[in-house]
């Protein structure tokens, strides 16, 4: 079972190394202090699981479980944290087990098994996106070649649909993600504002809605390279929305 420890406490990942070390059949191939990291050692090594902490800088473990989900094939994910206030949250986001820290032997061992008949038998197949666990995301993830890139929400300037593909049009370029335009508008809702069936664009991005030679509504965007096609039947809600802004 290839395992990586996710927990900003040096200490704590002392502590799991040196569990980890007397069972059986177990390595641990990475170590990470915070979610982004960690997600960048799942990239790199696809671990069978992660440890990992919940409270945690930046990117916490909440998240980084929401975003493991979408990896291929996805690992088992086993909290382990000082509080047990977040029991629920870890279990709607499918953790394998909840573990309170400091971590028993015995209890690391019982969810060292459960991830074993995890692995043996459990359909690894889980909506990309991870809407629906808990608080909405603060980052969306690319897969490129083995790695992955995490862009902030607030850098996305619009989303738009290529066949089984979203691309990402964000400040630093564009990306492609393995989501749904339907499960990121379930998600980002109240940030997006759907113009088309193939697009969301950031509400704050639209500067202007203008019509074309052809007649079409276009959305002159703040960052956009050139105006982005409104369809028809979201001209009416647009304008709406627009208002508010």
């Amino acid at each position: 079972m290839r395992i990586v420890i996710a927990d900003d406490e040096p200490l704590a990942r002392e502590r799991l190394r040196g569990l980890l070390a007397e069972q059986r059949g177990v390595e641990v191939v990475a170590e990470a202090a915070d979610g982004q990291h960690a997600l960048h050692a799942c990239a790199e090594h696809h671990p069978d699981l992660v440890l990992l902490d919940i409270a945690m800088p930046g990117i916490d473990g909440l998240e980084t479980a929401r975003h493991l989900a979408a990896f291929e094939p996805r690992p088992a994910v086993v909290f382990c944290t000082a509080y047990d206030a977040h029991a629920l949250s870890a279990f709607e986001a499918e953790a394998i087990d909840y573990l309170v820290k400091p971590v028993r032997a015995e209890r690391l061992a019982a969810a060292l098994e459960r991830v074993r008949t995890f692995a043996a038998g459990r359909d690894r197949t889980t909506p990309a996106s991870g809407a629906g666990i808990g608080q909405r995301r603060s980052h969306l993830c690319a897969r490129l070649r083995g790695s992955l890139r995490l862009i902030p929400i607030e850098d996305v300037h619009y989303l738009q649909a290529e066949e089984k593909y979203v691309v990402v049009h964000h400040a630093r370029g564009e990306d492609l993600i393995e989501e749904s335009l339907k499960s990121l508008e379930d998600e980002f809702g109240e940030r997006f504002v759907r113009i088309h069936r193939n697009c969301l664009v950031a509400r704050h991005e639209i500067v202007e809605l203008r019509r074309a030679a052809d007649g079409h509504v276009q959305a002159v965007l703040r960052h956009g390279k050139q105006p982005l096609e409104v369809s028809r039947r979201c001209v009416a809600g647009l304008k709406e929305t627009l208002k508010h802004l």
